[in-house]
């Protein structure tokens, strides 16, 4: 694979990309509707091998895609073109992005949200990139973005799953759910003992102002 995407070349297929995924919006309202919660936040895609830079900055019914951004990033996700095809065929795609080469910066939750909604768009990816940095470098970029987008539909409930475990089974960071269901009841059963001790406090204080009137 190319080791880098001629900047000005990357822009320019970045910007006929964005029309493709806005085209794919407009015939899909409801997934466009679905952006509208991640409107200030921006998603940075960082390709090590072939060396790529993608923010996606996403709007209520319309994203936009850019080679570069300065300010706060939300969610960014690093690795090679390779590290992405694994998560893309991954049956886990949760259990890959957690053990796998990617690097994940910043709130998972909203990045896989927006996953679940460009995932489920018919989006083609190739032509618009072919025709703008020609078969090879635009066959890549395509393969790169394609399945950089294409893990979200069952990620959120397996990445769950995951953290779950690893927090209660690897890390012991919180104690399974019959341990909780202990604690919360013994917590209710203090707040009821203290409630009743305030009942306790009331009627003295009663008493003590009638002895004392």
């Amino acid at each position: 694979m190319a080791a880098s995407i001629d900047p000005t070349l990357q822009a320019a297929a970045l910007t006929a990309l964005e029309a493709a995924l806005n085209r794919a919006l407009r015939l899909a309202p409801r997934q466009g509707a679905e952006l509208a919660p991640f409107e200030d936040a921006v998603f940075a895609l960082h390709c090590t091998s072939p060396q790529v830079d993608v923010f996606v900055h996403p709007g209520a019914g319309s994203l936009r895609i850019t080679g570069h951004h300065e300010g706060h990033v939300t969610t960014s996700i690093r690795g090679s073109a390779a590290d992405f095809q694994a998560l893309a065929a991954s049956r886990d795609p949760a259990a890959t992005l957690i053990n796998g080469n990617l690097e994940l910066d910043g709130d998972s939750g909203p990045l896989i949200e927006l996953q679940k909604v460009l995932s489920t768009l018919e989006v083609d990816w190739e032509a618009p990139l072919v025709n703008t940095l020609g078969d090879v470098a635009g066959h890549q970029l395509a393969q790169l973005l394609r399945h950089a987008f294409a893990w979200g539909r069952d990620a959120s409930k397996s990445l769950t799953r995951q953290l779950e475990e690893f927090i209660h089974e690897e890390a012991r960071l919180s104690p399974p759910p019959l341990e909780l269901e202990d604690f919360y009841a013994d917590v209710r059963e203090l707040g009821q003992s203290v409630e009743r001790l305030q009942l306790k406090a009331q009627r003295l204080r009663k008493q003590i102002d009638k002895l004392r009137g």
